[in-house]
C-alpha cells in the first residue's frame, strides 16, 4: 500500500498537534529571554512535554475503548482488508507479499508493510532482535541497502519465499499484530480520543494512516489532519463531530485522487462516508459497505 512522506515511527505519537509545538516554542523563547541556560531550556522543556503526555494518557485512559475494544479492533481489522485484500479474513494476509509497481517495493504482511518505507525493515529488526536466526534475518543487510526505494535489490530471488514460510511461524505472525498496533492502530486510537472522536471517527484515523502512513510532510496521516484542522474545528475543541470528519474525508479524497485522478476512492466513499451518513458514529454492526464494488457485511 501507499506510504507518503516520512514515517516518523518514534516521534508521531508525540507529534501530534501545533499546540503542543507553538506552547514549548512559547516556553522557550520566555527561558531565553530570562537568561536560562541551553541545558536547563532543555530540561524545563523535556519536564513539560512529559507533563503534557502524562495528561494526554490520562485523558484516554478515561474515555471509552472505543476501537480498542476486542470486538470493534477486529472489525477494524475486516473493514481494512475489504479495502487491502479484498477479503474480511484479515489474518489470511500475514503471509502476503508483492510488489503492487507503486514505487515501494515490497507490499507484505497484515498491514501492507513495505521494503521502500521503513516500516518492513523495522519489523523483520524487532523481530530478529527477540528471535535470532529467524528466516528473515540474512535479508537485514539487503532491507537497509533498499529502504527507501523500490529496489530488489539482494532480495530476490529468495525473500519472498521467505517471507511466506516465516508467515507460518506463530511467533512472526504476532510481530506482525505488534508493529501494526504500535505504529498504526495506537497512535492513531490515542489521537483520535484527544481529538474527541468516537469509535467511528478513531476507525477513520487508523485507515488513514495505514493508508497514507504516519509522516507529517507531503499526504502523510498528520498533514492530512492538519489540512482537515484548517476545514472545520476539532470535536474537543467544540467543533462538531460529523462535521470534521466530513472535513477529514474529504481532505483523504482529494490527497488520494491528487496522486491519481482515476484512483479508486470507494474505501472513502462507500465505506466510511456512508458510515457517516448514517450517523453511525460508534461503528455499530450490522455494518454494510461497498469497495471497488464489491458488498461486504458484518452482522
Amino acid at each position: 500500500m501507499k506510504r507518503t512522506g516520512f514515517l516518523l515511527f518514534a516521534l508521531a505519537p508525540v507529534l501530534i498537534t501545533a499546540a503542543v509545538y507553538g506552547a514549548t516554542s512559547e516556553h522557550a523563547a520566555a527561558d531565553a529571554e530570562g537568561g536560562r541556560s541551553p541545558a536547563s531550556q532543555s530540561r524545563a522543556a523535556d519536564g513539560r512535554a512529559a507533563a503534557e503526555r502524562t495528561a494526554d494518557d490520562a485523558a484516554v485512559a478515561a474515555r471509552p475503548a472505543g476501537l480498542a475494544a476486542p470486538a470493534k479492533k477486529e472489525l477494524a481489522q475486516k473493514i481494512v482488508a475489504s479495502a487491502e485484500n479484498s477479503t474480511l479474513n484479515w489474518r489470511e494476509a500475514y503471509g502476503y507479499i508483492e510488489d503492487i509497481g507503486d514505487g515501494q517495493g515490497y507490499t507484505a504482511g497484515v498491514i501492507g508493510f513495505c521494503t521502500g518505507t521503513h516500516d518492513l525493515l523495522t519489523l523483520v529488526e524487532r523481530y530478529t532482535k527477540a528471535h535470532p536466526g529467524n528466516g528473515l534475518a540474512r535479508y537485514l543487510p539487503a532491507l537497509r541497502e533498499v529502504d527507501g526505494t523500490d529496489s530488489h535489490e539482494g532480495l530476490d530471488p529468495g525473500f519472498v519465499a521467505a517471507w511466506r514460510h516465516e508467515a507460518g511461524v506463530a511467533a512472526f505472525r504476532e510481530a506482525q499484530d505488534s508493529e501494526r498496533d504500535r505504529v498504526y492502530f495506537g497512535p492513531a486510537v490515542r489521537l483520535a480520543k484527544l481529538d474527541g472522536l468516537g469509535t467511528l471517527g478513531q476507525f477513520v484515523y487508523y485507515d488513514a494512516m495505514v493508508l497514507h502512513g504516519p509522516g507529517t510532510d507531503g499526504d502523510g496521516f498528520y498533514a492530512l489532519r492538519e489540512r482537515a484542522v484548517r476545514e472545520a474545528d476539532l470535536p474537543s475543541e467544540g467543533g462538531d463531530q460529523k462535521t470534521y470528519l466530513s472535513a477529514f474525508l474529504d481532505v483523504r479524497r482529494a490527497a488520494m485522487r491528487s496522486e491519481d485522478p482515476d484512483r479508486d476512492t470507494t474505501r472513502v466513499d462507500t465505506a466510511q462516508r456512508a458510515f457517516l451518513d448514517d450517523g453511525n458514529l460508534g461503528l455499530d454492526t450490522p455494518l454494510r459497505w461497498k469497495v471497488y464494488g464489491e458488498t461486504y457485511h458484518v452482522p
